[in-house]
């Protein structure tokens, strides 16, 4: 489960394009930031995907990622180009492919090497999805299949694509739009397959155009229910719509962070249904996604800005400044399901599942210094795009660097809290299974 936002320059504060998104995946499946250079390749030569091998194309963007370890595909990224693309499951009357195919992850990476805008972006996915369809299990630790949505951005433009199989419509945006695990398109879209409507015919979903709605056609009623995916998406709607006409990264920031109508007393172990924007994985099966990255984008077209946590939970973690021609700083080797020390993911789930353990006393105990910080590498990011990238990336180190070193901090001022309500049994017993199963220290 994930959500993803956009909001367009007429109804920004500066005139830039933003994005972000939360990328929501089981617990231990820890995610990896990561930069691939620009790259030349023999046309036509084997690109393994995750399942499947297709013909490499000539160049390939620089791209930022950022992908579940065992996935050659990203939940999110950008590209040199200043294209940034997120992905959402989206659940249909016609079932999944399980055979392999390219994973919608593997589309998302696709597309950001190959296209430079986001209606480029449209062509190419739509394009791999006709040769080549999309399918194969989605997640690392049991049997889950699902179709993909797409939201591109691009410094001037921002497209909606959803598709189900190789059926697929897209539709280009404005103002402030949000995907999460459902089709939002019905009737009114710019782009569409050749036999969208008329497959939807034949299976006695509607009569014909006239009454063609992609979204009540398409959709599978039990799995968009219990993923609680209309909620998010209208509380991202109406968070970024009450400051529509001034919106800044920060508001984008903050939507990611939501809990929905919380109070200050908000707790993750609060039952064991329903789902945030700010997802956290709990007890059972309905409650089994947790938000592990976060991305956002300042899309200014003299040079794009991106913010990203490189952890899970945005609640708990630090947005930090990365540029495409300053590439990342050194953040370890590429985590895997087990905890690593030397990981920026694994060391990050220490504070966090400490957190976990009492969320209001102890995220009280963090929360101004965090907000403060990340206020403080926001403005450095925003006022230095003038810089040489060499400066850029010095501040990109300086950043990742601090964080990593409040929230070590943090981790120590937490842990010796007396906790005030422990998290209730379900929930604790759900994590501490997940912390026993990825071999985190203590458990």
């Amino acid at each position: 489960m994930c959500d993803t936002v956009v909001a367009t320059p007429e109804v920004t504060a500066d005139g830039v394009m933003l994005f972000g998104k939360n990328s929501d995946r089981d617990a231990n499946e820890a995610q990896y930031l990561e930069y691939v250079p620009a790259q030349t390749h023999a046309a036509g030569s084997p690109l393994k995907c995750t399942y499947i091998e297709i013909p490499q194309v000539e160049r390939t963007n620089a791209v930022l990622l950022s992908r579940p370890f065992w996935i050659w595909g990203a939940e999110m990224g950008a590209n040199e180009r200043g294209l940034v693309i997120g992905n959402e499951a989206i659940f249909s009357k016609v079932p999944a492919q399980k055979e392999p195919a390219l994973l919608g992850m593997d589309l998302l990476r696709l597309a950001l090497e190959r296209a430079s805008t986001a209606r480029q972006a449209v062509d190419v996915i739509t394009n791999l999805l006709d040769k080549y369809g999309q399918g194969g299990g989605c997640s690392f630790f049991h049997p889950f299949y699902y179709h993909n949505s797409f939201l591109m951005v691009d410094p001037r433009e921002a497209w909606v694509l959803e598709s189900v199989d190789r059926h697929w419509a897209a539709k280009q945006v404005r103002g402030v739009y949000a995907i999460s695990n459902v089709l939002t398109l019905g009737n009114d879209f710019d782009l569409a397959s050749p036999n969208l409507v008329s497959f939807a015919v034949q299976k006695g979903w509607c009569k014909g155009r006239e009454d063609f709605d992609f979204s009540r056609c398409y959709s599978d009623l039990l799995y968009t229910q219990f993923s609680d995916s209309r909620s998010r998406r209208s509380c991202s709607l109406k968070n970024l719509n009450a400051s529509k006409g001034v919106l800044t990264i920060q508001h984008v920031l903050a939507n990611l962070r939501d809990h929905g109508e919380a109070r200050g007393d908000w707790r993750p172990d609060n039952g064991i249904m329903g789902a945030n924007v700010c997802m956290h994985e709990g007890w059972g099966p309905i409650r089994s996604s947790q938000s592990t990255a976060s991305l956002a984008a300042h899309l200014d077209p003299r040079l794009p800005t991106f913010f990203a946590t490189g952890t899970s939970a945005p609640c708990t973690g630090i947005f930090k400044p990365v540029w495409l021609d300053a590439g990342l700083p050194d953040l370890g080797p590429e985590p895997t399901q087990h905890y690593d020390a030397n990981t920026l993911f694994w060391r990050h789930e220490e504070l966090h599942r400490a957190t976990l353990k009492d969320y209001p006393t102890r995220m009280a105990a963090y929360r101004r210094e965090r907000d403060a910080l990340e206020a403080e590498f926001l403005r450095q990011a925003l006022s230095g795009t003038q810089d040489d990238p060499s400066k850029r990336r010095q501040l990109s180190v300086q950043c990742f660097e601090r964080a990593d070193q409040a929230e070590a901090d943090w981790l120590k001022q937490v842990q010796v809290l007396p906790i005030q309500k422990s998290a209730q049994f379900l929930h604790r017993g759900a994590w501490e299974k997940f912390s026993r199963e990825a071999k985190m220290p203590g458990v």
